[in-house]
């Protein structure tokens, strides 16, 4: 980041030790409060148990934010009391801290990059790369691209599965974080299931998973794929270009603004990790560094999940069906 960035956005890099609280008050409390709604009803009427599930989802996704923050050691004033709050954070939304904080820290330092996809993103092949893939890579891709496999596998893969697994490349204080999540989340599993049995446990959490997981996956999705977003080589990759130009301001009504946390400000985000959810409206509004940066709306970043493929020569993402139009003339001068 540059120095007069950082300059103008140091007093909003700032946590503050109240609004952490507040934060904390209005995320994880109400989720565990419906969750414990959603458990008492489950076997009295369980359709109003589901109907719970909607807004229990928006607290968890809003919890996720909480722990989100901690990970970049900007929640609260002690960088101690964010790792404690994050770990503790991080067996409600089902992600083990210290391996995720490892994992988003490379997707800051790469986001853009086209020599270094892979770190945290959400896979994505250029036209030419898709062109010449075998049959059956681009229809891996096609399937993990399609919105009916991204927003309902898509979260059981990232929130249930892919957390889960220890890899041997992983340093071991990373795999270390990983085993521990693990082990701490089957107590806790365990101990419910002998107070409310299994039946439960998956009735209260299979529709969390689906609904939080499906829209964490969209927010992630839209905050770097959209029609004009930016892809650079290494050798011309910027990261102050990367954030105003590669990460979007998703204008969302206030209700969903509020559960998730601001992160829709993606784009201030970028440029400084360190500035806390709750303060990230204020960055935006207080620098005019950030008055021309991508905006979508709710129904352009529905409408993004469309584009799939990053096509070099016109510099924007494109549609399977754009992509064929544009390399038909080198398809055909070849």
């Amino acid at each position: 980041m540059s120095a007069s960035s950082t300059r103008a956005l140091a007093p909003y890099a700032r946590p503050r030790l109240d609004r952490g609280l507040l934060d904390v008050a209005t995320s994880v409390v109400p989720y565990l409060l419906l969750m414990a709604a959603m458990v008492a009803l489950v076997p009295v009427f369980y359709p109003l148990a589901l109907l719970l599930a909607v807004p229990a989802a928006g607290f968890q996704l809003r919890t996720f934010i909480v722990f989100h923050d901690c990970a970049h050691g900007s929640f609260l004033p002690s960088r101690r009391a964010n790792q404690w709050l994050g770990r503790a954070v991080g067996l409600l939304v089902w992600t083990p801290f210290a391996a995720w904080r490892h994992s988003h820290a490379q997707h800051h330092a790469s986001a853009g990059d086209l020599d270094r996809r892979g770190d945290g993103d959400v896979r994505t092949l250029t036209v030419e790369e898709y062109r010449a893939a075998p049959w059956r890579s681009r229809v891996a891709y096609r399937l993990m691209r399609h919105p009916a496999i991204m927003f309902t596998l898509g979260p059981l893969y990232a929130m249930v599965l892919k957390p889960r697994i220890p890899l041997r490349s992983m340093r071991p204080r990373i795999r270390h974080s990983v085993l521990l999540t693990d082990l701490a989340m089957a107590a806790v599993a365990a101990g419910f299931c002998l107070l409310f049995g299994w039946s439960t446990l998956l009735l209260v959490q299979l529709p969390m998973i689906v609904l939080t997981g499906g829209a964490g996956v969209w927010l992630f999705f839209v905050q770097h794929q959209f029609e004009d977003a930016y892809w650079e080589h290494a050798d011309g990759w910027s990261y102050d270009d990367a954030a105003l130009r590669g990460s979007s301001y998703l204008k969302l009504p206030q209700p969903l603004q509020f559960l998730t946390g601001n992160i829709g400000l993606h784009h201030v985000h970028h440029l400084s990790a360190r500035i806390p959810n709750y303060n990230l409206q204020a960055a935006h509004d207080g620098n005019s560094v950030f008055r021309s940066v991508p905006v979508l709306t709710l129904r352009q970043g529905l409408r993004a999940t469309r584009l799939k493929l990053w096509d070099e020569r016109a510099r924007r993402l494109v549609t399977f069906a754009e992509g064929r139009r544009l390399s038909a003339p080198t398809a055909a001068g070849g």
